[in-house]
């Protein structure tokens, strides 16, 4: 099984469960760009995390898509939450759009010298994102970003079942 793989000193992982879940110094979180939490995985987010990180956000928004902010991560075990807003499906540019959000998440993370950074299958819940097309650009664009100078030590892909694993999984393997 392909669940990790080494590239230069960093280490990218997959893992099944919930994101929200994780141990890591910060995840990463499919916004709006309004970034309003609403319902569904951003819900979870409140409930778990506490109304601190919506209120952080209120000085954030509106963001562009590709566009990612930082805030805290409240009472979750994360510390910090990247929230990026990427493309929706059959959106003009897809691809382009979400290596580039992917690519911003990554750079933030730099800019704030962050070890441990998990994401979810970016786009492919809610707005619609194609898996495989989801798993071949978080997979190549992750690695190209490991392939440089980083901060990054573990980048974490957290898949919510064995539909969304696998794809990732067959990526991770070429």
């Amino acid at each position: 099984m392909a669940d990790e793989i080494k590239v230069n000193r960093s280490l990218i992982r997959l893992v099944q469960g919930d994101l929200l879940d994780l141990d890591t110094e910060a995840i990463v979180y499919y916004a709006r760009q309004d970034l309003i939490l609403g319902s569904g995985f951003g819900g979870a987010i409140t409930t778990k995390g506490g109304p601190k990180i919506q209120e952080e956000l209120k000085d954030l928004a509106p963001i562009q898509i590709t566009e990612a902010v930082i805030s805290t991560g409240g009472n979750l075990k994360a510390k910090y939450i990247f929230h990026a807003a990427g493309p929706r499906f059959q959106e003009e540019n897809l691809e382009d759009k979400l290596r580039d959000t992917i690519a911003n998440v990554l750079r933030k993370a730099e800019e704030n010298k962050i070890r441990s950074l998990a994401f979810p299958a970016m786009g492919a819940g809610f707005y619609g994102v194609p898996l495989e097309v989801c798993a071949e650009v978080m997979v190549s664009t992750v690695k190209q970003h490991l392939n440089r100078e980083t901060c990054l030590q573990e980048v974490i892909i957290c898949l919510r079942d064995s539909r969304e694993y696998a794809p990732f999984r067959q990526k991770m393997k070429e």
